[in-house]
């Protein structure tokens, strides 16, 4: 196929039998994805290599994805090209192809018919090692007239697979924690909850007004004859019911309902009541983003407001411990400022490297840290390599530690909202882990909030077994 900017057909006329033309092109999963939401075809046999194993999933990609399509596209653009008219075609499928082959089709023309301008046309798909993978014949009505015009730019297509949530949501199932979903009196909070349930995730206890929440379960539609209802007057006491739970051990996990955050929190740091640890409370988005490989962890964008060199050392360290039980023992975390060198007149690339230096000296330990760096130099090699920064963590962060909440709160919503990422919330630093929801967050995102604290629920009855499983 030519490379040419203008698309150019030939004519009835023009055309002598034995005349060829071909393109080339490279079988990809994200071309077999793509066919699948064209075509709306989700057979397991086209897309799960275990289901079909080994040459059927093979042929039946042949099948799907280059028999017309390739073949088609040569008639199409080169010989005859446009105009063309497509009557028909029997094709034979002779040998398996799979992601990673190189498949040339090429058309040659067989036979004229001058009364309707036919072509009987001879097609042929074969591979890298020259192997015929599809023949057969295609009947097509020439143009009759000359078209040129400039070639069409097709649009670049990003598929979004979020394998990370898959993969947090597959590790975190195999028992379920006993969480505390205080005042779950909406329909979007009771959904929330009793998804996770079903999901195999949690085992909720619904502490708020009884008559409120069996409300909410009828607008919501949801079945919660085989939950708990623990009652309380209002959502004051609800979040401290919630609280109390979780301090008596009948509960393993904190999650927020319809109550405002705040209200929620005044509970969980109360000296006398509450689930203060020695570390500063912090909250952490895991996002998965599109075109990412792994999910980055983004902190804090929901709790610290402004914090200082010391809450923001606290940050990091539970951040640190979150991205362990994640699977990456020796995380990468860039400390973000606008740029990514120290400037006096900027108190957040000051902070970025004293928390360096305090990395240096052992006072957080457990990964790899660098900063001040921009978002690009954190995020992406290229960028990195481009301003000659040369670190572990530069382009290859897995831990963002925002300057303040404002920072990180518009980070998360601008990649959600125009990146196309999910973002599941938690607290972290208390006795237990926080689910914090949003009505505005999908099904997906929720039941990831609920994976992720699931994880450090499991990861800390490990570390400490004494403590109250609070799960079954």
């Amino acid at each position: 196929m030519t490379d040419s900017p203008m698309i150019e057909n030939r004519t009835f006329d023009e055309i002598a039998v034995g005349d060829s033309a071909s393109l080339v092109r490279t079988l990809s999963k994200k071309d077999i994805q793509l066919f699948a939401l064209v075509s709306g075809d989700v057979n397991p046999a086209h897309l799960d290599a275990e289901y079909a194993e080994g040459d059927s999933f093979r042929r039946v990609i042949a099948h799907g994805m280059w028999g017309g399509g390739l073949i088609s596209a040569v008639l199409g653009t080169e010989l005859p090209g446009p105009g063309t008219i497509y009557l028909g075609q029997s094709l034979r499928f002779e040998r398996p192809v799979g992601i990673g082959d190189v498949i040339t089709a090429s058309v040659t023309v067989k036979e004229k018919q001058a009364a309707k301008h036919r072509l009987l046309m001879d097609c042929r798909c074969t591979n890298q090692r020259g192997e015929t993978v599809i023949s057969g014949e295609a009947e097509v009505k020439a143009p009759t007239e000359k078209v040129r015009r400039p070639r069409v730019s097709l649009p670049e297509i990003r598929l979004s697979d979020h394998d990370g949530y898959t993969r947090l949501m597959e590790a975190a199932r195999g028992g379920r924690a006993r969480t505390a979903v205080a005042h779950p009196c909406s329909p979007a909070a009771l959904a929330a909850a009793v998804e996770a349930a079903e999901a195999g995730l949690i085992e909720p206890l619904l502490v708020g007004p009884e008559a409120r929440i069996r409300q909410a379960a009828a607008e919501a539609g949801k079945d919660i004859s085989a939950f708990t209802i623990v009652p309380s007057l209002h959502s004051h006491e609800s979040a401290a019911r919630a609280v109390e739970l979780v301090r008596s051990g009948e509960a393993a996990l904190l999650m927020k309902g319809s109550l405002h955050t705040d209200e929620l929190m005044g509970a969980v740091v109360s000296r006398e009541a509450g689930l203060r640890t020695e570390r500063r409370i912090s909250h952490a988005y895991v996002m998965d983003v599109p075109g990412h490989p792994e999910p980055l962890i983004i902190t804090d964008a929901a709790i610290n407001i402004a914090p200082t060199l010391a809450e923001k050392a606290d940050i990091i360290r539970n951040a640190i411990d979150l991205a362990h039980v994640l699977g990456r023992p020796q995380p990468k975390v860039a400390i973000l400022s606008a740029v990514e060198t120290v400037n006096p007149a900027m108190p957040t690339t000051l902070d970025a490297a004293a928390l360096c230096k305090m990395a240096d000296r052992g006072q957080i330990g457990g990964a790899l840290l660098d900063g001040p760096l921009a978002f690009d130099n954190a995020v992406s090699e290229a960028a990195a390599k481009e301003k000659g920064i040369v670190s572990p963590v530069a382009g290859k962060a897995d831990i963002l530690v925002v300057p303040d909440l404002e920072a990180g709160n518009m980070l998360a919503k601008q990649l959600t909202f125009l990146g196309g990422a999910d973002a599941a919330g938690v607290v972290l630093g208390a006795r237990v882990p926080i689910i914090l929801t949003s009505r505005a967050d999908s099904l997906r995102t929720r039941l990831a909030s609920c994976a992720v604290a699931v994880l450090l629920a499991r990861a800390a009855t490990k570390a400490a077994p004494g403590l109250p499983e609070g799960s079954r």
